[in-house]
């Protein structure tokens, strides 16, 4: 009886992910920061003043720092939806005597025009309600109030969530597209779900969803990315890399770097140091901007390829899984990827290397 009375509350849960210990303390955190910086600068701003914060940046915050990657908490509808609600929780507040019917009209008709204007932002609702029963100190404002304590409230909590997230590595506001560099669609969508597919079925959903199109079809093609790698038979790195590697030395003239682009055709390679150890890669355009600041006194003790090269390089085990390359060849047009073992450059798997394993695993498929 007990074990069925508990399924029967799971059934009332939401499918929702339980993020671990460290991330909710740091969405808590991020919460208290914003909140208390937000809260500190607008009493600092208005002085005195008896509504200088409002309660419904508390429920904003919930979406700013638990959840940034919602629709719901994105910079527009945090901006305009709370505009939206002062104006007409203003406005009720001044025409329509009762407040019960004055603060119902004006939750309602926030709800339509955010919905419209593709704002929705559910703490609004709470803005709206707080222009009509926020007491003699808020009615005195009139329609200051969207001005201070709304908006500037809202910037300023708007301003803490997106430096503390991006300090987090989360992307803050969400990016429109998965593919970053052209409209189309992205080199693995050509071949298997497009944007397009998913915006027809989203088109025919009468409910809200509460996610980005851009996240789902993020999810979409990860998941269609662990689907294939079941399909087909697993290589690692070190079973299609080059162990001859063609490199740099850090301490290399910078044309005696060209000669070698030169010699071996190359677009990029990598800089090892006396060691052999990958210190960086350097690119042919780099060589190409060097050449064009080459006649900049200040450019004039650029010289050696460690000079110019970048140091940030994405790198793989030997052991690693082949399928984990595709997306740095497929969707951000590697030409190469470093194989690094105990920090030593061991090998170095192409463009090349990856058509020839994919181009096996589809023939074997075929013949299944």
């Amino acid at each position: 009886m007990f074990h069925t009375q508990l399924e029967w509350l799971n059934t009332l849960k939401p499918n929702f992910k339980v993020l671990p210990l460290k991330e909710r303390l740091l969405c808590g955190i991020g919460a208290l920061l914003g909140l208390t910086i937000s809260s500190f600068i607008s009493w600092y701003v208005l002085g005195d003043f008896n509504a200088w914060y409002i309660a419904p940046m508390g429920a904003s915050s919930v979406l700013l720092f638990a959840v940034p990657a919602s629709p719901l908490a994105q910079p527009w509808n945090m901006v305009v939806g709370n505009v939206i609600a002062g104006v007409i929780g203003v406005t009720c507040a001044m025409y329509i005597p009762g407040q019960t019917e004055a603060f119902s009209i004006a939750v309602a008709l926030s709800i339509f025009l955010m919905m419209t204007t593709d704002s929705l932002h559910p703490p609004s609702g709470a803005v709206a309600i707080t222009a009509v029963l926020g007491g003699e100190p808020v009615h005195q404002l009139g329609y200051a109030f969207i001005f201070y304590p709304v908006l500037l409230n809202s910037v300023l909590l708007l301003v803490v969530a997106i430096i503390f997230n991006r300090m987090l590595g989360k992307q803050y506001p969400q990016v429109a597209q998965v593919n970053t560099r052209s409209k189309d669609p992205t080199p693995t969508q050509k071949v298997s779900i497009q944007p397009k597919d998913i915006q027809e079925v989203l088109d025919q959903q009468t409910e809200l969803l509460d996610i980005s199109e851009y996240d789902l079809q993020k999810i979409i093609l990860q998941a269609q990315e662990k689907a294939s790698a079941r399909a087909v038979s697993q290589f690692c790195c070190q079973d299609i890399m080059s162990r001859d590697v063609i490199s740099l030395h850090a301490e290399d003239d910078i044309h005696l770097a060209l000669n070698k682009f030169k010699d071996m055709n190359l677009m990029s390679l990598p800089v090892i140091n006396a060691e052999g150890g990958l210190v960086g890669t350097l690119a042919l355009y780099e060589v190409v901007e060097w050449f064009k600041r080459a006649a900049d006194p200040k450019a004039g003790w650029e010289h050696k390829v460690r000079h110019i090269m970048s140091k940030k390089v994405v790198t793989v085990q030997p052991m690693q899984p082949v399928h984990d390359l595709i997306p740095y060849f497929v969707e951000r047009s590697f030409n190469y990827i470093p194989v690094v073992e105990q920090q030593r450059l061991v090998g170095i798997i192409s463009r090349a290397d990856m058509i020839a394993v994919l181009d096996r695993q589809l023939s074997t498929l075929l013949k299944q």
